[in-house]
């Protein structure tokens, strides 16, 4: 398989599970919580990087620039996925209060204000509305997080 075939493999990838999350709330009724959607936007950004390396193709010390940014949204979003983990696992009275919607924050807050409520999620982040395979979906989404970590990173290290 070429370098830039992988490439496009992780760009479908990622296209898909943005899609399979739409589907869920669109179709499945399940509103995405903040930290659902900030999940979104990290296998956007890996996908995105992925697209670029495709079009690009660039030589060995691009290649390796592209995967490094596609590790790092992986390593981001992975870790705002087990958060999501962790706070559906807490005890009901450690739950965090569900807080404002994510538009109002942008709107009435600073940057920066916004971003950190953001990522502290909320009540609605601890709801468990889907399982399969007795694993959440923040839990799959952190697994495929770590597929993305794997697969950019062999295709930093691989020769071609």
């Amino acid at each position: 398989m070429t370098i830039r075939t992988t490439f496009l493999l992780i760009f479908l990838a990622c296209t898909g599970l943005n899609l399979t999350a739409l589907y869920f709330q669109y179709f499945m009724d399940m509103h995405p919580c903040p930290l659902c959607i900030t999940q979104r936007v990290f296998v956007f950004a890996v996908g995105l990087f992925a697209l670029l390396a495709a079009i690009h193709n660039p030589a060995q010390l691009g290649r390796r620039i592209y995967c490094a940014l596609g590790v790092i949204a992986a390593l981001i979003g992975g870790g705002v996925s087990l958060r999501h983990v962790w706070i559906q696992n807490l005890p009901e009275d450690l739950v965090p209060a569900c807080g404002p919607g994510l538009s109002y924050m942008f709107e009435n807050f600073p940057l920066q204000q916004a971003f950190n409520l953001l990522l502290q999620g909320d009540g609605n982040c601890a709801d468990v509305s889907w399982m399969f395979l007795g694993l959440s979906m923040p839990a799959w989404v952190a697994l495929c997080f770590a597929g993305l970590i794997v697969v950019n990173v062999w295709q930093m290290l691989r020769k071609g």
